[in-house]
């Protein structure tokens, strides 16, 4: 069996960058540390790391056990939180990861009926946009994957909670404001801000842009809803914008995206995954307004 020290070893290295930093973060000293990966190394015949100078670099094998690490020890360590709960008489925990930036509003109108629902279940929401959500929900790192944008993947099941269409948000004086749709030519002289999301996973460019060869004057991105909308309200800049968040918005209209761009929201869950409580927060969720 593999000792599950010289991976949260490996781990801590890896995000501290030296080793008296990793020692220090597992509360060990320098030589233990050392001493736990030679007799490791020893055991299992190989070599996890070389020194170049003060600096260590992973061998392929030390390279292989830190993606092991990355997989399993959040699994662990989730296991060991879902025991202590069990322990003090916890009915369990749900975390919940966000890949959608403007649904942070929405999800706040389940929280409180959940958590008045299930005092005795605790909830964590991650809004670390640029975390990888798929490998998180794989990984047991999250329970619930809020997202847009559902992989298949075998293991996973998603719920479809609320429809909505991509419209471009323009200023209510903007000429594209007065146009019944617009067309990807006509963002070729407009700024045009999104979220902080790669190119490859933002609508505006995969399904409507890119297709025609189009692309516009500039791009920018801003990490929240509210400056978005205002810089759009100024004149400044468009942005491709879930329809509903426009409902309450104030010198901003939308029009919509050639034919139109209709999405969905996916609570995202593993297989098999059938507590109470879980499947009570999709439940919520799926009588939500938006």
């Amino acid at each position: 069996m593999i000792d599950i020290q010289p991976l949260a070893i490996l781990r801590e290295i890896d995000r501290t960058g030296s080793l008296t930093e990793a020692a220090d973060r597992l509360h060990l000293t320098q030589s233990a540390v050392s001493h736990a990966i030679r007799r490791f190394e020893e055991r299992h015949g190989v070599k996890l790391w070389e020194r170049e100078g003060r600096k260590l670099r992973l061998t392929p094998t030390g390279e292989y056990l830190l993606g092991l690490a990355a997989r399993v020890l959040p699994q662990l360590e989730h296991g060991a939180t879902v025991l202590e709960d069990y322990a003090r008489g916890r009915r369990g925990a749900i975390r919940v990861g966000m890949e959608c930036h403007p649904c942070q509003d929405w999800l706040m109108r389940i929280v409180d009926p959940f958590l008045a629902k299930w005092p005795d279940v605790d909830l964590d929401v991650t809004s670390a946009f640029q975390f990888g959500g798929l490998a998180a929900l794989l990984g047991h790192e999250i329970d619930l994957l809020v997202t847009p944008d559902p992989v298949e993947r075998p293991g996973l099941e998603y719920r479809p909670v609320f429809n909505y269409e991509l419209v471009l948000a323009v200023a209510e004086d903007h000429p594209l404001a007065r146009k019944r749709q617009v067309v990807p030519g006509d963002l070729a002289r407009e700024t045009l801000i999104t979220y902080p999301v790669a190119r490859e996973r933002l609508d505006i460019y995969t399904r409507f842009l890119v297709p025609a060869h189009a692309l516009p004057r500039r791009h920018r991105t801003v990490e929240t809803t509210d400056l978005m909308l205002r810089l759009v309200a100024s004149g400044r800049a468009v942005s491709a914008t879930p329809d509903w968040l426009l409902r309450d918005a104030t010198g901003v209209t939308g029009v919509r995206l050639g034919e139109g761009i209709p999405k969905s929201i996916h609570l995202g869950y593993r297989t098999g995954e059938s507590q109470n409580h879980l499947q009570g927060f999709i439940q919520l969720a799926e009588t939500a307004q938006v």
